[in-house]
């Protein structure tokens, strides 16, 4: 005798099921722990196995159409059985609100498969007779285990896997055909632990986050992106460092840099003040350190005025003092313009949030060998990015921009930025 199949309920929130796929089509044999769907929940989309034995006489619901818990999903029975009773049955027990007098509920003729229809799943709302099954979910078995479907038990039996090991992720802890697919080796599943520790905020970084999310929610950050060339510079710092009295780092360069480009550019070595921007004529480049416990800023001043070696000797000497938390206000205080370079660490790109009361901050990525065109060929060379943040009530688009460009010719033609007295 035929049987209905209803739509599942897969989860404690579920009202309704979405069919994502058939894996049966009208007249298909169809076996007990069979995968017949996949049904799309509030949560995930799951496989659905028959519990059900026979040839599949009709489906509910068609591919991407919702149809709610216990409707009609399909009904599976002999060959060519009259199903067009068990229909009108579901039919007359559905509330008359939710059955449209214009749309009737489909009736297939016994001596013909009965097509899909697209809208007569109907929720039931009474017991049916006893041959049609009113639930398709699984029990757990009375010695607690969870039940295995018969297509994972076949699949297991093949592979030499052994269920006890599997964790199901069928309805109730069902071990499904999905279960055995992923088991990796037939070897019990690995079990991790939860855990974590939680350490008191240090006063450092209390204060780190308060200002930098006073920053980040106050001042109107935009940024700005740039890709320049470094194969003259590269080749300008191994020159230099064959003269200079202590070794020059690519920071270093990038600080003398940005200080005789904020000199061009004074609009942007600014402060929002509320009521007033400053604009500073003095050049205090900050420079972004990491140490254990955050970041710290300590502050080369005047930094246009001075030579490579002096802000080389001077960026270590901070970098040491911050290590060793030796550093000092005075030493991270009066910061005009920031410099945050993660260039060391493999980082091509990034932005920062603006150090107040700066107006603007630079990220500096790393430098990246790759193919550039020069004369319409191309050629390997090395190229480097950076982010210039702004505070947009004192830095305006045109403003930042401009400084970039002057940054970048810099950079890209450092005999403009060189010289003895520089070193």
């Amino acid at each position: 005798m035929a049987e209905i199949i209803r739509m599942p309920k897969l989860s404690d929130t579920m009202t309704e099921g979405v069919v994502a796929q058939w894996h049966k089509k009208i007249g298909d044999t169809v076996k007990n722990g069979e995968l017949i769907a996949d049904i799309e929940t509030d949560k995930a989309t799951m496989e659905f196995e028959s519990f059900q034995e026979g040839t599949l006489l009709y489906i509910g619901v068609e591919k991407g159409k919702t149809a709610p818990v216990d409707s009609i999903l399909a009904i599976v029975g002999k060959p060519n059985e009259d199903i067009k009773a068990l229909i009108e049955g579901e039919a007359k027990k559905a509330p008359a609100a939710e059955v449209k007098k214009d749309e009737p509920v489909a009736q297939p003729k016994a001596e013909e498969q009965p097509k899909v229809a697209a809208s007569t799943s109907v929720p039931a709302q009474q017991p049916v007779q006893t041959s049609v099954v009113t639930s398709s979910t699984p029990k757990v078995s009375e010695n607690g285990h969870s039940k295995v479907s018969p297509l994972a038990k076949k699949m297991a039996k093949d592979r030499n896997v052994n269920t006890a090991f599997i964790k199901g992720s069928g309805d109730g802890g069902r071990v499904i055909k999905r279960d055995i697919e992923n088991f990796s080796g037939g070897a019990p599943q690995f079990t991790g632990v939860e855990s974590y520790t939680e350490e008191p905020v240090s006063q450092m970084r209390k204060t780190i986050a308060r200002r930098l999310a006073e920053s980040k929610f106050s001042a109107p950050h935009f940024y700005l992106t740039m890709e320049m060339v470094m194969d003259e510079m590269m080749k300008a710092r191994e020159s230099i460092n064959g003269v200079a009295p202590v070794k020059i780092s690519f920071n270093d360069l990038i600080v003398k840099a940005v200080a005789m480009a904020l000199r061009s550019h004074p609009k942007v070595n600014a402060s929002w003040r509320g009521d007033t921007i400053r604009y500073n004529k003095h050049i205090h480049i900050g420079i972004a350190v990491a140490v254990e416990e955050g970041l710290l800023v300590p502050v080369v001043r005047f930094a246009d005025g001075k030579t490579l070696s002096q802000i080389s000797t001077e960026t270590k000497a901070y970098s040491q003092k911050a290590k060793e938390k030796k550093l000092q206000p005075a030493d991270w205080e009066g910061n005009t313009f920031t410099i945050s370079n993660l260039g060391m660490f493999g980082i091509e790109e990034f932005t920062a949030i603006i150090n107040p009361p700066d107006a603007c901050i630079m990220a500096i990525g790393g430098i990246k060998e790759t193919a550039i065109v020069k004369d319409g060929r191309l050629e390997p060379g090395h190229t480097m990015k950076i982010t210039l943040s702004c505070d947009h009530r004192a830095v305006d688009g045109a403003t930042g921009a401009a400084f970039l460009q002057t940054f970048k010719h810099f950079m890209e033609n450092p005999v403009l930025l060189l010289g003895m007295q520089s070193i």
